[in-house]
């Protein structure tokens, strides 16, 4: 009987137990093929360089016993294994639940390849490891908006005022660049602050980031929900009227509520943008809509008081239904059959990462097959 061939896919930098625990569960499927992104496909995916390079990464996992082959990807991109993969044509492909995405299942899909999921699972007594979590110089985290996106530009509040609804999102996972998680803030507040946000006024460091961020002749100013946001924990409201900043910031770091909220978002992976992207283009911005995404916000954010499941579902899809109607491009035929992959499912939705790339927000009273969840900055 022919041993399967078991392909796995990944950066593996900072090589520790948590991934030599990985190696050795898929192996018991089969002979263990492995593909390791290059350093340059993880620096543009992830925005920052490997402690340790492509060459000294697949030296010391060809060195374990549980790898039959390993190599260098061709590809680039979060897809940067596709032509090993076709090349190999493993019976399985076997991910991590934080490296699972619906394309890598679709692909395996149209090539006749068993995907499976497996969770992180020490060996033996051994704590838990993840690359994330060794790379502890850094906890400067990242922020989610659940309702009211794009009303912080002075171009749609001044046609109606309203709220963003943001959460402080701890670091556990490395979001990919420019995924609509604050990222080219965080970046920026990791030059100011290098290790975490520090202690002080929140605002007023956030004032110091946006400013940092957006100094004299900016051409295109970042929203400040993106400053406010990954620098003030818990769960943010911050109100709008004809300008940059917000008027009005209310904050919520009760337990009850964050743990409450922490149980029912759940993120999955997008798929990438396309090269030509403008999210930009073809906008059509109105009063009408401006005040469904203020007014939809507002309910989000009482339900979100309330605890009240249904409403935050429902307000979350009138908040994404408002904006992808003013920026039409905000989504593609690629997000929408994602969504309607969960419409059963999901109470509500959203994305981060405008056009690809980011995240599905889902906002779910069920566990959701192989999505990641977050943990809100206290």
């Amino acid at each position: 009987m022919r041993t399967k061939k078991v392909f796995v896919s990944g950066c593996y930098d900072m090589l520790h137990s948590g991934h030599v625990a990985f190696f050795e569960e898929a192996a018991r499927y089969g002979d263990l093929y492995v593909g390791i992104g290059s350093d340059k496909t993880i620096f543009e995916l992830k925005a920052r360089k490997t402690v340790n390079s492509e060459n000294e990464r697949l030296y010391m996992i060809q060195a374990l016993k549980s790898v039959k082959q390993a190599w260098i990807n061709n590809g680039s991109g979060i897809l940067d294994f596709e032509e090993d993969l076709r090349k190999l044509q493993p019976d399985i492909f076997f991910v991590n639940t934080d490296g699972h995405s619906t394309v890598k299942e679709e692909l395996c899909r149209k090539l006749g390849i068993e995907y499976v999921v497996s969770k992180r699972i020490p060996h033996g007594n051994l704590p838990a490891r993840s690359t994330t979590a060794l790379r502890a110089e850094c906890r400067i985290p990242y922020r989610i908006d659940l309702a009211g996106g794009w009303i912080d530009q002075p171009y749609v509040n001044k046609l109606f005022p309203g709220a963003v609804l943001t959460i402080c999102i701890e670091p556990e996972y490395e979001f990919n660049d420019r995924s609509g998680m604050s990222t080219s803030s965080r970046k920026k507040a990791i030059e100011l602050w290098q290790t975490d946000i520090p202690e002080g006024d929140k605002e007023k460091l956030a004032k110091t980031l946006f400013c940092y961020e957006n100094p004299p002749g900016t051409a295109y100013v970042s929203g400040s929900q993106d400053a406010l946001g990954i620098t003030m924990p818990g769960l943010n409201r911050f109100y709008y009227d004809n300008g940059y900043w917000p008027v009005q910031l209310e904050n919520i770091v009760d337990a009850e509520i964050l743990a409450w909220i922490e149980e029912r978002i759940k993120l999955v992976p997008l798929y990438p943008r396309h090269y030509d992207y403008d999210v930009l283009s073809d906008t059509h911005i109105t009063a009408i809509d401006a005040q469904a995404l203020s007014e939809a916000a507002d309910r989000c954010w009482q339900a979100l008081k309330a605890k009240d499941a249904r409403a935050v579902g429902q307000a979350m899809r009138d908040s994404f239904e408002a904006q992808i109607r003013m920026f039409p491009h905000m989504v593609s035929e690629d997000i929408i059959k994602q969504i309607d992959t969960y419409r059963n499912e999901a109470l509500g939705w959203k994305i981060s990462g405008a056009g690809g790339g980011g995240y599905l927000i889902l906002f779910s009273e069920t566990p959701l097959k192989n999505a990641l969840q977050i943990k809100i900055r206290r």
